[in-house]
């Protein structure tokens, strides 16, 4: 950062608060406090009036302000939230750029509106389930889908141990199964491709363009990689695990039923083998049936893992019970 823009990012800083000291936004930039009494000294020459209070720190005085952006205190809320999400969601290089924004975002408010949302930031969070696996910048894979860059990559594709390299045409960046997905046209393989970033090993920008793609469009190519043949099971859950079933089945719960053992029975639609790998995270499921095949559903332990084909129904290799099982947290 070269002067001229950490000078206007100290305005920023000190507009964003009631009070700062010396050694706070030494801290926040990563500078002496020699450079930044130099820096206050410099804004003060430029005619931006600072004011200093013995014991208590730095303000710009009341009714300087930089030119306006204006934001009602609920967009700003709005933002902190996205802020919120784009902390867990995403790397560090977004974070550090949704930080910067949110600063001047505050910077733009009244102070007790600056007080609101600084009580908001305070009492939000997300909860992930599982900790999310390292994956390649964001950031220059945004920047190549903005110019419409080409991107060489180091890719590892799943079951392969060694990464290969690719040349790709970057059209989309999708969240989706706790992972980020770029979708590209692949220039090795002559079509279109989901690269996962927890699989890219290095990316490079290069300085190469390239013209959109006609009649390419994203949620339609989602669509087409969901898995099809859909096969309807009805599972049995616990209360409290029905309601984490419903959350966390991607592909929906399109019937619900309270039986008398205390459970829900839970109707979904999907691929046999989905159901089979989505199971294996509900041990508290009890059974699981499959309609309109020869084999009658069975009824397993909760700690029994499920197998399902398109031709037969779920069957465990534990014998038959009737016990509840202990509900997962939700």
């Amino acid at each position: 950062m070269n002067r001229v823009d950490r000078l206007l990012a100290l305005i920023v800083f000190l507009q964003s608060r009631r009070f700062t000291t010396a050694e706070e936004m030494a801290r926040h930039f990563g500078l002496s406090v020699r450079t930044i009494y130099r820096d206050l000294a410099a804004l003060g020459e430029a005619g931006v009036p600072i004011a200093a209070e013995a014991g208590v720190g730095y303000t710009l005085m009341k009714g300087y302000h930089l030119p306006p952006v204006s934001f009602t205190v609920e967009e700003a809320s709005a933002l902190v939230t996205g802020g919120v999400l784009v902390a867990h969601f995403t790397d560090a290089s977004l974070r550090a750029g949704m930080d910067a924004a949110l600063l001047k975002i505050r910077a733009t408010l009244s102070r007790d509106h600056q007080e609101r949302v600084a009580t908001l930031e305070r009492n939000l969070g997300a909860y992930m389930g599982e900790t999310p696996p390292s994956q390649a910048d964001l950031g220059p894979l945004q920047q190549a889908l903005a110019h419409r860059q080409v991107v060489r990559l180091h890719y590892r594709d799943g079951g392969k141990s060694e990464p290969t390299g690719r040349t790709v045409e970057p059209l989309g960046l999708v969240y989706c199964f706790a992972r980020w997905h770029l979708i590209a046209w692949c220039r090795t393989q002559g079509d279109y491709h989901d690269f996962r970033t927890d699989r890219m090993r290095q990316v490079t920008v290069l300085d190469e363009t390239f013209a959109p793609r006609e009649g390419f469009h994203i949620e339609a190519f989602v669509r087409s990689k969901m898995p099809d043949t859909p096969t309807r099971a009805r599972v049995k859950f616990a209360p409290l695990a029905a309601e984490r079933a419903k959350r966390e089945w991607w592909l929906g719960v399109v019937g619900e039923e309270r039986i008398r053992t205390r459970r829900f029975s839970c109707d979904t639609e999907c691929s046999a083998s989905a159901l089979a790998s989505r199971s294996r995270s509900w041990p508290s499921a009890a059974a699981c049936s499959v309609p309109r095949t020869a084999t009658a559903p069975s009824r397993t332990k909760p700690a029994a893992f499920w197998k399902a084909t398109s031709t037969q129904a779920v069957t465990s290799s534990t014998p038959p019970t009737t016990t509840s099982s202990a509900s997962p947290r939700p």
